[in-house]
């Protein structure tokens, strides 16, 4: 019995892996005409032609973008007012090889090219050439007003929805769901609550903070941000959505607009990553780091970090359906703007339709995090934060283990087929005290979704321990 069981698995991988094949290489064509169909409709619809990282090319960094190593750093400075370091760009925006590329022996190309340049005053002698839709990206946010040569991304896009929900007056600050006295009052600390990947506020508000006692209120103030380029927070057309982007925009937002002191953080898959940053800059402050499934893959000795992440979210397999649906998401620049085009632009209508179909008797805070988001953010947040980070959170662990002493704990459902439960475990392999509490029949969204209140109880618990 076990020896067909074993077969009848195998046979059931060697289907699977078939048939990925052959979708895939599919949708590796799909994708080539794809970009032909933007690339003209970018033109007509903005005036100009707009690189996509499907493609190799790479420019140096001219004019009003300089690029230079400072202390080991790649940075790229514009107009002298903005920094990036290059190494908050994940190499898998533009390092994703299709498999008919792979068929070809194709190579991908370099993340940057060097040559020798004379040496300038501030910085060593070192240029770097970058991926020419980076430099797109960045030349828009340094050209001026009438700077016809360089013409920035509209915000929004054609492609993006252009209701208020969307485009918020604010684009400084990100929409944050506030639960207490704005000023503080009387209370003793604040908790910070952070979503995930195409989520909002409304993960948190409708689900655990609603079940969250008087008495815990009466103690703290309750904080739900909607990350950089979803919900109703800004989605600029010219952010990369790096971490560093991210977290910063969280410090502005929450921290010190409402003069955060202690508090506790919770979050919800790609906002562990956050959190964890957020963490390591406020040592002193953070009573509690609460994680729900995490993404953390550790990465074996002699393998490229990025790309291994890359490979282990989004394993271009067709089942489980959520790794097809991740697949599609990290792999497919232009089939995923397809796909936001068709749900997130038109976000209101779904949202009606589905209120009438239910006969409004289900609430539809999931599918406004799902739908209330642009391409450009999904696509940079994606690579950026789950994928680019994967040297990054090693050293975030073990600045957590190290240097604050604030419990931790991980949640993580047992039946959680995106991101296994192995993550959890190779978190507190990393972080010895944290304590992993894996929630059996419960998944990547019921593990919060179906036990808000047993949830919300925990959370207090948690908050509640002093160290």
């Amino acid at each position: 019995m076990a020896a067909a069981r074993s077969a009848l698995a195998s046979a059931g991988r060697a289907a699977n892996e078939a048939v990925s094949f052959v979708v895939f290489m599919l949708l590796d064509a799909l994708e080539l005409l794809l970009c032909l169909l933007y690339k003209v409709a970018d033109y007509v619809a903005e005036g100009a032609w707009r690189p996509c990282y499907c493609s190799s090319s790479a420019v140096a960094a001219p004019g009003k973008i300089v690029v230079a190593e400072r202390g080991g750093s790649k940075v790229v400075s514009m107009l002298s007012s903005t920094k990036l370091l290059l190494e908050d760009v994940s190499d898998t925006l533009y390092t994703r090889p299709s498999l008919l590329a792979g068929a070809a022996g194709s190579s991908s190309p370099p993340s940057f090219s060097r040559r020798r340049e004379k040496a300038r005053p501030s910085a060593s002698a070192t240029t770097l050439t970058v991926h020419s839709a980076i430099v797109q990206i960045l030349r828009g946010k340094a050209a001026g007003a009438g700077d016809d040569e360089h013409k920035p991304y509209p915000s929004p896009r054609w492609s993006d929805c252009h209701c208020a929900n969307c485009n918020p007056a604010d684009a400084d600050r990100l929409f944050v769901h506030v639960e207490g006295p704005h000023d503080g009052g009387d209370t003793e600390e604040d908790v910070l609550f952070i979503h995930g990947f195409i989520s909002s506020s409304g993960f948190w508000t409708e689900t655990v903070l609603p079940h969250v006692s008087r008495e815990a209120r009466a103690r703290r103030r309750l904080f739900a941000v909607d990350l950089l380029g979803f919900g109703r927070s800004p989605k600029p057309a010219d952010s990369l959505y790096t971490l560093r982007e991210h977290v910063e925009m969280i410090e502005r937002s929450v921290i010190e607009r409402y003069k955060v002191g202690a508090f506790h953080i919770v979050a919800h898959s790609l906002g562990s990553i956050l959190a964890l940053a957020l963490a390591v800059k406020y040592p002193a402050a953070v009573r509690s780091i609460t994680l729900v499934a995490p993404p953390y893959f550790p990465v074996p000795k002699g393998e490229m970090g990025t790309q291994y992440v890359l490979r282990a979210v989004a394993p271009r397999r067709v089942w489980p359906a959520i790794a097809f649906g991740a697949s599609v998401a990290c792999w497919y620049e232009h089939l995923g703007r397809t796909v936001s085009i068709v749900l997130c632009k038109h976000h209101r209508l779904w949202e009606l339709a589905f209120r009438v179909f239910t006969l409004y008797r289900v609430k539809t805070y999931l599918m406004d995090g799902f739908f209330c988001h642009t391409h450009i953010a999904s696509w940079h947040t994606l690579h950026n934060i789950i994928c680019g980070s994967a040297g990054k959170i090693d050293k975030c662990l073990e600045a957590v283990r190290d240097q604050l002493t604030c419990g931790v704990t991980i949640y993580h459902g047992g039946d959680d087929e995106l991101l296994p439960v192995g993550c959890s475990y190779a978190v507190q392999s990393k972080i010895p005290r944290a304590n992993v509490k894996v929630i059996d029949g419960k998944d990547h969204v019921t593990i919060v979704v179906q036990r808000q209140r047993e949830l919300a109880r925990e959370l207090e618990e948690i908050w509640d321990t002093k160290r």
